[in-house]
C-alpha cells in the first residue's frame, strides 16, 4: 500500500491507497483514529478493489492544519469531496464508521463523484457526538487542560477499556501499538488537539442535525447500511430509520459486534462490501501491469 498525502484547502492530508483499476472504496474514520481503523478490512478485501483509506484531522491526524478554522463537521464534510476532486476518483462508494459527518456530503455536498455509500455504524439523526465517550471529548474540548488531560489518560489501558468510552466501542480490544499512534498526535501536539477542540465544538444544532437527517432523501444512489448488533453507543432503532431514509437503502445487522465494525468483524464487512460493489460479490482480479 502506497502512502501518500495531498495538498487541500484546509492543510495537507495523508492517505493510503492500495491502487488497482477496481472499484474504488473511500473508507472514513472517527475521532481520535486514523487510516490503520481499516487495515483488516482492506486485507480481507484483496488486490482487485482500490481503497483509498485518508487520515482525517479528528485528532490522529499527524500534521495540524493550516487552516484550523475549516475543521469542522461541514468542513471536515467539504474536506472529503475536496479530497476526490483533487485525486480525480469518479463512481465512488464511500464507507463511514463511527463518525457520520460525510453525511452532510450527502445531503447537502457536490456528490457527482460518489456513486455510492456505505455508513457502518455511524452517528446518525441527533447521535452527535455519541455516546459517552464522544461527550467526553465534547466536554474536555471546552478547556484546553482538560482536554490534554484526557489525552494523557489514553496511554494507559485501564483507561482506553473503561466502560462507557472505548471500553464499548468494539469488542475485541484493539491492538495496543494501533492505539497508541492513534493518540499519540494529540497527546503530543498541542496544534493538533487545537484541530479536535475546533470539530469538537462545531456540532450542528439539534435543528440542523433533524433538517441534515430529512435531506438525506435526495441521495439516489444505492445506500447499504451496515449496523452492529451489540453496539452500545449507535441507538439500534437508528440503522432501520436510517436506511428508509434513503430511496434505494438497505439494512444489514452484522452480529457480535460494536461500533468499530472494522476492529470486531473485518472478514464479514469486507464480504458485505465486496458484494455491495462487485457484480459477482467477489473482488475482481487486478490485470497485468495494473500498478500496486
Amino acid at each position: 500500500m502506497d502512502r501518500r498525502e495531498v495538498a487541500l484547502t484546509a492543510g495537507t492530508v495523508e492517505y493510503v491507497d492500495t491502487g488497482g483499476d477496481g472499484p474504488t472504496l473511500v473508507l472514513l474514520h472517527g475521532v481520535n483514529m486514523d487510516a490503520t481503523l481499516w487495515r483488516d478490512v482492506v486485507r480481507a478485501l484483496g488486490p482487485g478493489v482500490r481503497c483509498i483509506c485518508p487520515t482525517l484531522p479528528l485528532g490522529s491526524h499527524q500534521r495540524a492544519m493550516d487552516r484550523p478554522e475549516l475543521v469542522t463537521h461541514r468542513g471536515v464534510a467539504a474536506l472529503v469531496g475536496e479530497l476526490l476532486e483533487a485525486l480525480d476518483l469518479t463512481d465512488v462508494t464511500l464507507v463511514l464508521n463511527d463518525w457520520g459527518g460525510a453525511q452532510l456530503l450527502l445531503a447537502e455536498g457536490e456528490t457527482a463523484r460518489v456513486a455510492a455509500a456505505v455508513l457502518v455504524a455511524c452517528e446518525s439523526f441527533d447521535n452527535y457526538p455519541p455516546g459517552r465517550a464522544g461527550r467526553a471529548v465534547a466536554v474536555a474540548a471546552r478547556v484546553p487542560a482538560l482536554l490534554w488531560l484526557v489525552m494523557q489518560l489514553q496511554r494507559f489501558t485501564w483507561f482506553r477499556r473503561a466502560p462507557g468510552g472505548w471500553g464499548w466501542m468494539s469488542r475485541r480490544p484493539v491492538p495496543r501499538d494501533v492505539m497508541d499512534g492513534w493518540f499519540r498526535p494529540a497527546r503530543r501536539d498541542r496544534l493538533v488537539r487545537r484541530d479536535l477542540r475546533t470539530f469538537a465544538r462545531s456540532t450542528p444544532s439539534r435543528t440542523e442535525l433533524e433538517r441534515l437527517s430529512c435531506a438525506l432523501s435526495t441521495f439516489d444512489r444505492p445506500v447499504l447500511v451496515v449496523w452492529a448488533a451489540q453496539d452500545r453507543l449507535m441507538p439500534p432503532e437508528h440503522g432501520p430509520a436510517l436506511a428508509q431514509l434513503f430511496p434505494r437503502g438497505r439494512l444489514v445487522v452484522v452480529e457480535d459486534s460494536a461500533t468499530l465494525v472494522p476492529v470486531d468483524q473485518p472478514a464479514v464487512l469486507a464480504r458485505l462490501l465486496a458484494e455491495f460493489v462487485t457484480p459477482s460479490g467477489r473482488p475482481p482480479r487486478r490485470g497485468p501491469g495494473a500498478p500496486r
